[in-house]
């Protein structure tokens, strides 16, 4: 496929049809990461989650508690 780009005269302005193709290519790309990201990288963080028992460790569990409480008494 030829360049369309090379085409345009510098002085000229870009037609309507080439901008919304390169527009709708560069959404394309941006929907295709967000899934790749979604699918590769969060789905199977959200599923370790929640085979881990949310993966929250239970000895920080336990610190974050003891330091709220202290917080309650001291104040």
């Amino acid at each position: 496929m030829d360049n369309p780009f090379k085409k345009i005269l510098s002085d000229q302005e870009l037609p309507e049809v080439l901008k919304k193709k390169v527009l709708n290519d560069v959404a394309m790309i941006k929907l295709s990461i967000d899934m790749a990201d979604l699918f590769v990288v969060k789905y199977p963080s959200a599923v370790g989650d929640l085979l881990t028992g949310g993966g929250v460790d239970e000895v920080e569990e336990k610190k974050r508690k003891e330091k709220l409480k202290g917080e309650k008494d001291e104040g």
